[in-house]
């Protein structure tokens, strides 16, 4: 399938709110974030199910799986960024229309919980999404941190990237939820990688659960490690598997995040 770049972001571009996962308690930092992007010039649109809450998901499946389709099919959006992670978007993957996604791409960004859209845009639409910063996590805080949202503008307005290569990953548990469907990459790529709170011996599960997926072993080239939040020294568990290492990558669920191309960028 062939890979589709979307389209750098502009001044005065409308930047769509996108609730695909856990649902928000409070409002502060989406409003800070409405007025940060509408102070830069950029007009902003939310999804319809930003205030939903359906249990711990904002809104239904079929709640938020609307508003997704809305968003992408919406010639007036230009970008989406996410408002937040938790949990939710492995509810929606089987039932995305990725035709639709495929003759509308679009700036897509997002991290944590959002990796699994990333991955699977990718694998069934051919789009190449983002993983970076969300409104409620990055954009919506009162104390911005310069160096995330320096990296998301440079990367979705020039196309930079400060690595080169091709790029696929994201959160680790998330993409083991993902184990058992076909959403690996059919060309070699170096593997980023990131999490929270998880104890070194699940991460140590995880990363060994994904090595036992044949394409995963043939088409890793090298494991670019990014935060592992909550626990110490780690390394020794992607030693062992003996790949080239990039350490200190700046994936993580810190507020210092860069925004990380899937597959395409310095190619």
């Amino acid at each position: 399938m062939k890979i589709i770049k979307p389209a750098l972001l502009k001044d005065g571009d409308t930047i769509g709110i996108l609730a695909t996962s856990g649902a928000m308690e409070d409002d502060t930092n989406l409003k800070r974030a409405v007025t940060f992007f509408e102070n830069k010039g950029y007009k902003v649109k939310l999804s319809d199910n930003v205030y939903s809450k359906n249990r711990y998901l904002a809104g239904s499946d079929s709640e938020r799986l609307d508003a997704l389709h809305k968003m992408f099919s919406d010639k007036s959006v230009n970008a989406i960024i996410c408002l937040r992670g938790g949990y939710g978007a492995i509810r929606l993957i089987n039932k995305i229309d990725y035709d639709l996604i495929r003759q509308n791409p679009k700036i897509f960004c997002g991290y944590s919980d959002i990796t699994a859209l990333n991955v699977m845009f990718l694998k069934r639409a051919g789009l190449a999404s983002f993983s970076g910063p969300m409104i409620l996590s990055d954009f919506g805080e009162e104390n911005l941190c310069e160096y995330t949202i320096n990296k998301f503008f440079e990367t979705v307005t020039t196309g930079k990237f400060d690595y080169e290569g091709t790029f696929w990953g994201g959160n680790l548990s998330t993409l083991v939820s993902l184990c058992g469907l076909d959403f690996i990459p059919d060309f070699k790529f170096t593997l980023f990688l990131e999490d929270l709170n998880e104890p070194p011996y699940k991460i140590d599960k995880m990363v060994t659960q994904l090595f036992n997926i044949d394409k995963i072993r043939k088409n890793t080239k090298a494991i670019a490690i990014g935060d592992f939040l909550g626990v110490d020294d780690i390394y020794y568990i992607f030693e062992d598997l003996g790949l080239p290492l990039i350490k200190n990558f700046p994936a993580s669920h810190s507020a210092k995040k860069a925004t990380i191309p899937y597959c395409f960028m310095n190619n």
